[in-house]
């Protein structure tokens, strides 16, 4: 159970990072996203239900077996968005280069694929 909450928010933080956070600096380096209302994380309604499955290989480098398993959903979150984005845009020819792949960004790489 412990393991499945850490793979739950390891997805919903993957979520967050391919949809949300952006860190945002002025030209002189200074952060413009200092609070929550400015660095958006996701809630538990943009969250959707994830099915989760373990294939279980105790590791030979410690006694007790064990592995960390807390961060499996950052890295595949992101990328499964991208790629689900990028293919329902694919008539438009928009390929994504960047995270967080957010509505206006979107707008504007509609608009300007014409």
């Amino acid at each position: 159970m412990v393991v499945d909450g850490q793979v739950q928010g390891a997805t919903a933080h993957g979520i967050g990072n391919a949809l949300f956070e952006w860190m945002i600096y002025d030209a002189d380096a200074q952060p413009l996203t200092t609070n929550f209302a400015d660095y958006l994380l996701p809630s538990a309604p943009d969250i959707p239900p994830v099915a989760i499955s373990h294939i279980e290989s105790p590791t030979p480098n410690n006694p007790l077996g064990v592995k960390g398993a807390g961060e499996g959903g950052t890295i595949p979150a992101p990328a499964a968005l991208v790629a689900a984005i990028e293919d329902a845009l694919s008539p438009f020819g928009i390929r994504l280069d960047q995270v967080p792949i957010t509505p206006p960004r979107l707008v504007e790489l509609i608009r300007a694929a014409g």
